[in-house]
């Protein structure tokens, strides 16, 4: 599958677990989507390093076969 449809639904997944939980607690309206929005961010930067390494190494080999153009 394409490396930025991954990095998508990884973060997509992410934000609905963290909405799913953060709801579970007891956050309701504006608050539960704003930290449910940090806490997907963080987890993201942590647990999808490998996705956006392939997402970024996809884009670097696109803008090297652009280059030779």
């Amino acid at each position: 599958m394409h490396p930025v449809v991954v990095y998508t639904l990884s973060r997509l997944g992410l934000f609905a677990v963290a909405l799913g939980v953060l709801y579970l607690v007891g956050l309701r309206s504006l608050p539960l989507l704003l930290l449910a929005v940090l806490v997907s961010g963080l987890a993201s930067y942590v647990l999808l390093t490998k996705q956006r390494d392939a997402v970024s190494e996809r884009i670097a080999a696109k803008r090297r076969e652009t280059g030779k153009n």
